[in-house]
């Protein structure tokens, strides 16, 4: 038996063990959700977004109503086959008449029988943590009380993570993920890493707001130093920062998308490692309330930013503002 077995087995024990008492850890190696019906290098549709925060509508202030019911009318009409979500979906997390909004307002989802992979985020615990961790297990009973969790949808693996809980040296979240990231399914082409923390964002984040924090940057210093060693190639879903903003570090693709309809942060100064504003025709607007969508085909995968055109216009229309190609890994 190989050391590296040998770890694998002591983290999935380790991970049993955790989950007897917390019922939020899954098991460490392979997915904790099978995707039947998709075969690996079948073209997929996935849109990605967040920082939606539904609450009542009367709300105007901490986030935009019209323009996110907008927003979730045209991720419908997009029919992808799965929507991620990074995170602060509800405004107040343990405020079950939040998450009553939430479930009216995507009910167009589901009527077109999508498949919607979250991730925690501050909000999903704001005010009552306790209350926002059961009403988020509620109305995502798919994840089977798993607050961190991975998916496999053909080519396409998704490992989220939970923003709420520690991620540092020794914790069990770390130590599920790197061994999620030792034991990728062959199969797999494209990772998806969905965590509601920015990993890397704008100098002005940086300054303003410290941002990436010391725990991002330690995972994401954990996935680079994986991503010599795998086959697949990694983006990374953030949230939070409520704009758009796309980087490129040692093979990795780290996208900002936090434009779904809470209150905007307008970002004045990118910075030149943001190539949404490094390599825009035109300065980027500094409001983007959008979504992301991701086509997979084979080996290759396309990622297009479709952004609300003019956010005080009376009928709401959309554009394409940035739009890349990313070629599988090894």
């Amino acid at each position: 038996m190989t050391a590296k077995v040998c770890r694998a087995l002591l983290i999935a024990c380790f991970a049993v063990s955790f989950c007897a008492w917390s019922q939020t850890a899954p098991p460490a190696i392979g997915p904790t959700i099978v995707v039947n019906g998709i075969a690996p290098g079948q073209p997929i549709k996935l849109v990605a977004y967040g920082d939606t925060r539904f609450t009542d509508t009367a709300d105007v202030t901490d986030t935009n109503p019209k323009i996110r019911q907008f927003l979730v009318k045209a991720v419908a009409e997009e029919r992808p086959f799965a929507v991620f979500l990074t995170g602060d979906t509800p405004f107040i997390g343990s405020n079950p008449a939040d998450w009553k909004i939430y479930q009216q307002e995507t009910a167009l989802w589901r009527a077109e029988h999508l498949w919607i992979f979250p991730t925690m985020g501050n909000h999903e615990v704001k005010d009552v943590h306790d209350a926002g961790v059961a009403n988020y297990l509620q109305n995502f009973p798919e994840l089977k009380n798993h607050l961190y969790y991975s998916a496999q949808i053909g080519n396409v693996y998704l490992i989220s993570l939970d923003a709420t809980q520690a991620s540092g040296q020794g914790s069990p979240q770390r130590l599920w993920f790197q061994s999620q990231l030792e034991h990728l399914p062959s199969a797999v082409d494209f990772v998806f890493i969905l965590d509601h923390m920015p990993w890397m964002n704008d100098v002005q984040s940086q300054i303003a707001a410290g941002l990436p924090g010391e725990n991002e940057i330690s995972l994401r210093e954990l996935l680079e130093s994986e991503v010599p060693k795998s086959h697949a190639k990694f983006i990374v879903l953030n949230g939070h920062i409520h704009n758009y903003e796309r980087f490129e570090r040692n093979g990795i693709t780290y996208l900002v998308s936090g434009g779904g309809g809470a209150k905007p942060y307008p970002v004045l100064v990118r910075g030149s490692e943001d190539h949404y504003g490094r390599n825009a025709k035109v300065q980027p607007p500094h409001i983007n309330y959008h979504y992301l969508v991701i086509r997979i085909s084979g080996k290759r995968a396309e990622i297009t930013m479709r952004r609300v055109a003019d956010p005080n216009a009376q009928s709401l229309t959309l554009e394409t503002r940035d739009s890349f190609p990313v070629p599988a890994g090894k």
